[in-house]
């Protein structure tokens, strides 16, 4: 770790800590919130997953013929009349309905229908190619701007881009196709996850410039490699469909549901049953463990704060009773203290008058009466010797 990193690791910690771990445990706090709230999201499509059935491609139609006796539960039921099912089948392309379930002629014929890799050849329904920019950073001679950087954005440049083309797609049965059993998936608004295969990786290096050895003087970011990607959903891979199952103009359509974590995946129901069931272990674990830490470290800051503040109030009415009573640290003798006095015994703090008050509970005798109520009116009054916090001074006579 470099210097400018330590220092920037020494200032979190810093913040992370002050106010006694008050800003520590408002974090963890947050996250503890978080976890929670990702818990109860997980649990309940946990439950909705259990419950939805899970049937073939061919059963669909004769499950929407009978009605809502499929299921007891309105877990199932939707605003838009829909039912949530799961469903394992075969992803081919919509238009090979039209063509007899032979999608390899609508290839020959032009490729309607399908998407081909360009640099594999490979045809899917889903297509999605990806730039990547790799940058080195040197810091040069002018390196604390990477820091900078770093501190506060992670990149000043887009180092990814990426674009998806789709083409209308249905799941058959693998084992009854080409009969016409099929439903259509609905991607429109889904965001979820998809069971993609890469088809092409590489890796090129990028040819350095003067501009590119400026950027290393100054010590920026420069370009080094370009990562090509290619990622497609294949014609004939089996996947598993969990959404909202309807009846489009006598056309069976299933579409992703907002409240589930899976849409289009390679796992079957036992799977995504056993993955969300050990998800939410971990977050209500980790929500109890983070909310218990965030609680005991704000319980310790309230409480250190409260005792600071019931001692400054203590020190401010001890020093209103004794401007009251008339001992004024600004009575001294005059020609005691201010005269010759040896430099053993002069005070530490203005070094000219003579020592007379020892602070309470450390005992050093190192400052005048003038300088000792000085101390004692900071906010966390401390020794000037051995820097230990202080509750008072008391006045020291000569025998």
């Amino acid at each position: 770790m470099s210097v400018h990193d330590q220092a920037a690791a020494a200032v979190l910690s810093q913040l992370a800590l002050a106010g006694d771990g008050a800003v520590l445990g408002l974090g963890l706090a947050y996250v503890a919130v978080r976890c929670i709230l990702k818990f109860n999201a997980d649990s309940a499509a946990l439950t909705k997953i259990k419950q939805a059935p899970s049937v073939r491609v061919s059963d669909l139609r004769s499950l929407s013929s009978s009605g809502d006796d499929y299921s007891t539960t309105p877990i199932d039921q939707h605003d838009d009349g829909g039912k949530l099912v799961v469903v394992r089948g075969s992803v081919e392309p919509k238009s090979a309905l039209e063509g007899g379930g032979n999608w390899k002629s609508l290839v020959s014929a032009g490729g309607h229908g399908v998407l081909i890799s360009q640099e594999s050849g490979e045809k899917g329904v889903i297509l999605q190619r990806t730039h990547t920019c790799i940058y080195n950073e040197w810091r040069g001679f002018f390196g604390w701007t990477s820091d900078l950087r770093t501190l506060f954005a992670r990149s000043w440049k887009e180092q990814e881009s990426s674009t998806m083309r789709t083409v209308p797609f249905i799941l058959v049965d693998p084992e009854r196709w080409p009969e016409p059993s099929h439903v259509v998936v609905d991607m429109e608004g889904s965001r979820h996850p998809l069971p993609l295969t890469t088809v092409y990786h590489n890796l090129r290096p990028v040819t350095a410039t003067p501009y590119t050895f400026l950027q290393a003087l100054f010590g920026h970011q420069y370009p080094v490699g370009l990562l090509e990607e290619e990622k497609l959903l294949p014609v004939g891979k089996e996947v598993t469909a969990i959404g909202i199952y309807n009846m489009k103009h006598e056309t069976p359509v299933i579409k992703s549901c907002k409240d589930l974590p899976f849409f289009l995946s390679d796992l079957t129901k036992d799977q995504m049953v056993l993955d969300l069931d050990f998800k939410t272990r971990v977050l209500f674990w980790s929500g109890i463990v983070v909310g218990s830490l965030a609680v005991g470290i704000l319980g310790y800051a309230v409480v250190r704060n409260w005792k600071r503040w019931k001692e400054w109030r203590q020190h401010r009415e001890r020093q209103e009773q004794n401007s009251t009573s008339g001992d004024d640290p600004n009575d001294e003798e005059p020609d005691e203290d201010n005269g010759d006095v040896p430099d053993g015994e002069l005070c530490v703090v203005c070094l000219m008058r003579r020592r007379r008050s020892a602070f309470i509970p450390c005992g050093h005798l190192v400052c005048c009466r003038r300088c000792a109520f000085t101390v004692e009116r900071d906010l966390l009054p401390k020794c000037p010797v051995c820097r230990q916090s202080i509750r008072g001074s008391v006045r020291i006579y000569d025998s």
